[in-house]
């Protein structure tokens, strides 16, 4: 327990980490810095500050990271067309690289010496969190008391916070959520409650951002979004930072009954999970760029792409965001993204996402005058395609030949 004079925690002002900031003063009898993010997770941030300063914090850092957020990480991960397991769209796994980053830039800027969050030992976030700290700082001592306390229910921890003068709303932790809640600009996820039977359909009162599809508008929505090399930079006409794009794409979506999804994953740490996701801003964002690329990218660098694919989403939902595999991968990824440029037009109709139109000025590969059905003024050969079967058909041929005589 020696050695930790200062640490930074990832504070949100909340029952766990109020314990958490507590237990750190106690058991490592060392001072804390609080650092409270702010990725859109549609809470304020900044009661976190005054709960911190009735601590007796002198160090508190409140932090508007939004654009930082959706512009070098979500939009990154959105070139790559990434999808864990083929459904998730990894809205927790990209804000942990984020938040790793501020961890250890913060415990360089104030001289602490260990950093510490509020991920239980069961889950995925504990080595995102901490892998990131270590690419960044090595020698970095990291303190995960869900590791070391004995503190592991919400009962123990509600007498903790009672023994210890800890000020908890009790009234408002009453009207909790039975499920374990994670929100950010691209996603809200929802976990335990009836949703660890994998049988029992989630409550319709459970969703936050996306109404029911069949309470969503009986008239489609109509959205036209602009690509500059893979990003979205304006929607409707309009220019948009990333984060405003997001924003709007989610209450587009959600007003539509667009991006739920509900998965039995597996995680890194062994087991099987079951989780509930809104992504809807995402859902949009994956169709449409999938949408963009079909028209723009060549074919073998698209299906290369759709192959490394995988394993791209695999890194990012494990925590390997800073690992040189990832980055070298995201090189490739970013160059490919040149000529993915122009627009795609989307129609929202009762939780469903339909590509309407797509078109690029500069970029397209698609040629009206090879791809007709009608007269195509000699454009394209009809009998170059003999030659071309025969001979992808050569070794099948000879196969088949083989066999016969035998």
């Amino acid at each position: 327990m020696a050695n930790v004079n200062k640490v930074v925690l990832a504070y949100s002002g909340g029952l766990d980490t109020s314990v958490i900031l507590k237990w750190l003063e106690d058991t490592y009898g060392c001072e804390v810095v609080t650092f409270t993010a702010d990725i859109g997770q549609g809470e304020e941030v900044e009661p976190a500050r005054a709960k911190a300063k009735a601590y007796g914090i002198k160090e508190i850092y409140i932090e508007d990271l939004r654009e930082e957020f959706v512009r070098d990480y979500v939009y990154p991960m959105f070139r790559a067309n990434a999808l864990y397991e083929g459904e998730y769209l990894l809205g927790t796994s990209i804000a942990r690289p984020l938040i790793a980053k501020r961890l250890v830039e913060i415990a360089n800027a104030t001289g602490a010496d260990a950093i510490s969050h509020g991920a239980t030992g069961k889950g995925n976030d504990q080595v995102r969190f901490e892998l990131g700290a270590y690419a960044m700082r090595p020698d970095i001592r990291i303190i995960a008391p869900w590791r070391e306390w004995d503190l592991l229910s919400r009962e123990k921890l509600m007498a903790y916070a009672e023994s210890h003068g800890i000020p908890v709303d009790f009234a408002k932790q009453g009207e909790k959520s039975p499920y374990s809640m994670d929100a950010n600009l691209l996603h809200i996820s929802y976990e335990g409650g009836i949703l660890e039977d994998p049988w029992a359909e989630a409550e319709e009162s459970m969703w936050r951002w996306t109404v029911a599809p069949e309470a969503a508008p009986d008239a489609p929505t109509y959205l036209e979004l602009e690509y500059r090399n893979g990003d979205i930079v304006a929607v409707d006409g309009q220019a948009m930072s990333p984060a405003e794009v997001l924003t709007l794409l989610n209450r587009v979506a959600g007003e539509n009954g667009v991006g739920r999804a509900d998965i039995v994953e597996n995680r890194y740490v062994g087991m099987k999970s079951r989780g509930c996701y809104e992504t809807p801003g995402g859902t949009v964002m994956l169709k449409a760029h999938r949408a963009i690329e079909s028209l723009t990218l060549d074919r073998e660098v698209a299906h290369l792409k759709d192959e490394l694919m995988p394993r791209y989403a695999e890194l990012v939902y494990n925590g390997y965001w800073w690992s040189p595999e990832r980055e070298m991968l995201q090189t490739m990824i970013d160059a490919s993204q040149a000529t993915v440029n122009g627009s795609v037009r989307l129609k929202l109709y009762k939780g469903g996402v339909s590509v309407v139109g797509r078109r690029s000025e500069s970029d397209s590969l698609f040629d009206e005058s090879i791809a007709t059905f009608e007269d195509d003024a000699g454009a394209y050969d009809q009998k170059d395609a003999e030659g071309f079967i025969k001979l992808n058909a050569l070794r099948m041929r000879i196969a088949a030949q083989r066999r016969r005589r035998g």
